[in-house]
């Protein structure tokens, strides 16, 4: 069942990403996250309310957010820290990159899942799954040399590294997800609710120094109908991704390659809406990418 549930998440990310790129296009980076983020915690907050003022009517219906100690607490607000770095970053870099190259860079993170999980879960891989992500990797360097017939440089851009850079926060988000849920037994929602309320808290902090200050910036800020819906979007496959990891049997090492299945709505899709280059080129790393998540699948 976990499995399922892994590919529910990974068509909602999917979708999330397509209204992502479509949000951030000619817009201010950063109010256009805290839009999404915000989005994602109005849509969890009757939840949070109907848990306090009628506990038992959320619990039948299983979306009953627990009261938690700060320690807890604590832990959820590493979450948002790392993830607020990694959006900051990824979101800048997809302002200036095409999605048919960010996507495939950010499909590198199960590389890095991988290695956490061999060290830190001493999650065991056998030799299928050592060539799949490995392919993985080997099909993102060749979109490295498509990219750079778009006039991008790998080497030289720093919004590519910013994409790299982001790549390996999620990763480590990834990674820390399996202990929030599985050691600290936090129930998805609870989960949710917290990580987009220290979220926003943290975002706002950015803002108040990088945004609100400024006139011509928030002028220059675009409300679009993507942005409420890269958060409802981003909440549904966080929920379908964090029940997956409630199951014990979930190794999040294969969670996190399915999830990359995610790409071909991106690429495919994606290439077509925003009408970038080179789209036939793109299908070459594209099917080494997805042949990596299938030789993980099957073995």
């Amino acid at each position: 069942m976990w499995m399922y549930l892994g590919l529910l998440s990974a068509v909602f990310l999917g979708l999330h990403n397509l209204c992502k790129k479509h949000a951030v296009q000619g817009n201010e980076v950063f109010p256009v996250l805290l839009g999404t983020i915000s989005s994602g915690f109005l849509l969890l907050l009757p939840f949070y309310l109907g848990s306090y003022f009628d506990p038992d009517y959320f619990k039948s219906l299983g979306f009953y957010i627990e009261d938690i100690p700060w320690q807890k607490h604590g832990f959820i607000f590493i979450k948002s820290a790392i993830m607020a770095a990694s959006w900051v970053l990824a979101y800048q870099a997809l302002k200036h990159l095409p999605i048919t190259i960010v996507t495939p860079i950010r499909s590198a993170g199960p590389f890095f899942t991988f290695i956490g999980a061999i060290f830190i879960y001493q999650e065991r891989p056998n030799p299928l799954q050592w060539i799949g992500f490995f392919l993985i990797i080997g099909s993102v360097i060749l979109y490295s040399k498509i990219g750079k017939k778009e006039g991008i440089h790998f080497k030289r851009n720093k919004w590519i590294l910013a994409i790299i850079a982001a790549t390996f926060l999620g990763a480590s988000s990834g990674l820390y997800d399996k202990f929030l849920i599985q050691n600290l037994e936090l129930n998805p929602q609870t989960l949710q609710f917290w990580f987009c309320f220290y979220t926003v808290l943290i975002l706002l902090v950015i803002l108040v120094i990088t945004w609100f200050p400024h006139v011509e910036k928030r002028k220059a800020f675009k409300w679009r109908w993507s942005i409420p819906a890269v958060g409802i979007l981003l909440q549904t496959a966080d929920y379908f991704y964090f029940k997956a990891l409630q199951d014990p049997e979930a190794l999040i090492m294969i969670l996190s390659a399915i999830k990359r299945s995610q790409i071909i709505i991106a690429v495919v899709v994606g290439g077509l809406v925003f009408r970038e280059q080179n789209k036939r080129k793109k299908l070459v790393p594209l099917a080494g990418i997805m042949l990596g998540v299938f030789l993980i699948l099957y073995s």
